[in-house]
């Protein structure tokens, strides 16, 4: 589940730079869907990791979340001044390649 929404809006943001305003905003949808189907399986599996600290995961979880997305603003706002919002775009759209890291997380299915 994880993988398949993460990686699964990597061809939607690979297009968005090269999209007309239309398709922008479609776009821009179907991208936001496959995410936030995304967060709740993560914010389980981030439970069944520390079984005990279940609101510690939690807070962590979207404190992280959303400081990050303050903080990534900010630098990509920083970057696009200093150099344009086409190429904020295009780095943007391979941001969602990062999802292969899921990788190296632990696997925590019960064997039978």
């Amino acid at each position: 589940m994880i993988w398949g929404s993460i990686l699964g809006v990597a061809p939607f943001t690979l297009v968005l730079p090269y999209a007309s305003l239309e398709w922008t905003g479609i776009l821009t949808v179907i991208i936001g869907f496959i995410l936030a189907s995304a967060f709740s399986a993560i914010l389980v599996y981030a439970q069944e990791l520390l079984p005990g600290r279940i609101g510690m995961v939690s807070g962590l979880f979207f404190g992280f979340a959303f400081g990050m997305g303050g903080l990534g603003a900010a630098v990509l706002g920083l970057l696009a001044d200093h150099t344009s919002i086409d190429l904020v775009y295009k780095i943007c759209a391979f941001l969602p390649l990062l999802g292969f890291l899921t990788i190296f997380l632990p696997d925590n299915r019960q064997k039978a």
